[in-house]
């Protein structure tokens, strides 16, 4: 008890801090999503996400460079195809550009951890996350079983190209299985699968449409993406992933879901990361551009957060900064 018990004594100097800090950070827990369009010849600013850019394929070289260079611990792509349609099929097209750059990432940096976005959003001229049927009162809905084998097929198309790493975002029930037997029934038994396995509805995902263009035309993600007010739920669908055969876990968004991040964290061995997304990152480029805050401490404050709630790696538009702040 006080006097004897002076818990500051540990708060003294950054060099004690440091020694009995529980939670650390480094370039390498850090995955930086890329977004790269098929028909641009140079980087376009996204107005919603201060300084990330949809970029060209040609600029894929340079951002593995780059991405080796500061040490994280990968990238994560996505792409923007020349022409959409009803189903998706420009993502599995080979000469996509998510494969186009996958190969030329790989061949540049082959040690760089190479991660890709498998869904249709993306692709399909409507904007949802899967092929669409009529539903029961003749709106239109996503037909789940239907967009496994798109799913697949985009997964085999990215394992192929040499992706280390495919991470299904649609939220069908099913679809890790399926890449799975995809992936094992073409010998790429050896790739990885990161599965979005806890992701919600969230308002967080706006500016993110903007960077990937897949607003939906119609309606909203509330029927296969899950409910913010829902955790148990989120147990279930990490359990049932891991089942089907997921190597990695996610749960998506961050920062409302820190208390969903460490029961999945408690329930599961399996090596588990969380995506802080475009809402969150614009927040705090927002906040620092108006001076309401410092935005080097929040993002590492904030990013030290996520992987204090039990995030073994992190997927945000703030790698390249943290990381050179980390150093």
């Amino acid at each position: 008890m006080f006097p004897n018990v002076r818990p500051r004594r540990l708060r003294r100097s950054g060099s004690i801090r440091s020694l009995v800090r529980e939670t650390t950070l480094a370039p390498s827990d850090l995955i930086l999503p890329l977004f790269f369009h098929e028909t641009l010849d140079a980087p376009r600013p996204i107005a919603t996400m201060p300084g990330v850019s949809q970029l060209p394929v040609s600029a894929a070289a340079a951002e593995a460079r780059m991405a080796h260079e500061a040490g994280l611990g990968g990238v994560l792509l996505f792409g923007l195809p020349r022409t959409k349609d009803a189903t998706g099929s420009s993502a599995y097209d080979p000469n996509g550009p998510v494969p186009r750059a996958v190969t030329v990432m790989k061949d540049v940096a082959p040690d760089l951890l190479v991660i890709t976005d498998v869904c249709v959003d993306e692709y399909t001229d409507h904007g949802h996350c899967g092929i669409l049927k009529p539903g029961p009162r003749g709106d239109l809905e996503v037909d789940n079983d239907a967009t496994l084998e798109v799913l697949a097929k985009a997964a085999l198309a990215h394992a192929k190209a040499g992706a280390d790493v495919v991470a299904p975002s649609d939220m069908m029930d099913g679809r890790v299985g399926a890449i799975r037997k995809a992936l094992d029934g073409e010998g790429f038994s050896e790739t990885a699968i990161l599965s979005y396995s806890v992701k919600y509805a969230s308002s967080f995902y706006g500016p993110f449409r903007d960077a990937a263009d897949c607003a939906p035309k119609f309606g909203d993600r509330a029927g296969y993406q899950m409910d913010p007010g829902n955790a148990r739920e989120a147990l279930r669908e990490a359990r049932l992933d891991e089942e089907e055969g997921a190597d990695m876990l996610m749960v998506k968004p961050a920062l409302p879901y820190l208390d969903v991040l460490t029961r999945v964290r408690e329930a599961t061995t399996l090596p588990l990361g969380a995506y802080n997304v475009s809402g969150e990152f614009a927040m705090i480029k927002a906040a620092a551009a108006a001076g309401m805050l410092d935005e080097r401490r929040a993002v590492l404050e904030l990013l030290t957060s996520i992987r204090r709630a039990g995030a073994d790696f992190i997927l945000t538009y703030h790698a390249h900064d943290a990381a050179r702040w980390l150093r």
